[in-house]
């Protein structure tokens, strides 16, 4: 089988996502983002394959590895958020609904009652735990790394860019266990 050129079974972390409890309930293109941020990893620290580790340094910001990965962890969040009935199927189908927005533990109460679904996975699963981790993964590896500030320069090197597609992966194995998924309806 082939994603994009690629082969999967080419993948060196394949065997490791496909032994996740929830790899098969995610959608296919979920899985297939989540294998291309794995390939970018295998390719560029592994000399001869991509890149030599001379061309690797060459980089200032390696954020483009984790770019797959937290779009594949925001496909999983809506879709996690539609299962548990935490957002509405046009929600989940439409150009409008923001995760950074309904997730955010910070936002007004008026809006956050209305909206939100922090304190709904608060409720949901008796303790903030899980919201936090959520929030601070969405925060931490799409927020902070997409966006660009005069004064904030986020870049982030390999090294901090394969524990950031780490920390999704931790990030979807402690939801899945949290909320007891068995199978997320494709």
């Amino acid at each position: 089988m082939r994603v994009d050129g690629i082969r999967k079974d080419n993948l060196a972390m394949n065997n490791f996502l496909k032994k996740k409890a929830w790899w098969d309930s995610l959608h296919t293109d979920l899985q297939e983002l989540l294998m291309e941020s794995f390939f970018l990893i295998d390719a560029l620290q592994s000399p001869g394959k991509l890149a030599t580790s001379q061309a690797r340094l060459a980089f200032r910001d390696y954020a483009f590895v984790v770019f797959p990965a937290a779009k594949a962890y925001e496909g999983f969040l809506k879709t996690l958020f539609l299962d548990l009935g935490f957002i509405s199927k046009e929600d989940f189908f439409g150009k409008r609904l923001r995760i950074g927005k309904i997730l955010n533990p910070f936002l007004e109460t008026r809006i956050r009652e209305k909206e939100g679904v922090y304190d709904k996975i608060v409720e949901y699963c008796g303790g903030s735990r899980l919201a936090d981790t959520l929030w601070d993964t969405w925060k931490t590896c799409r927020n902070l790394l997409f966006h660009w500030f005069p004064n904030e320069k986020n870049a982030v090197d390999f090294n901090e860019a394969k524990m950031l597609v780490e920390k999704i992966i931790n990030t979807i194995d402690l939801a899945f266990k949290e909320c007891k998924i068995d199978r997320v309806e494709q």
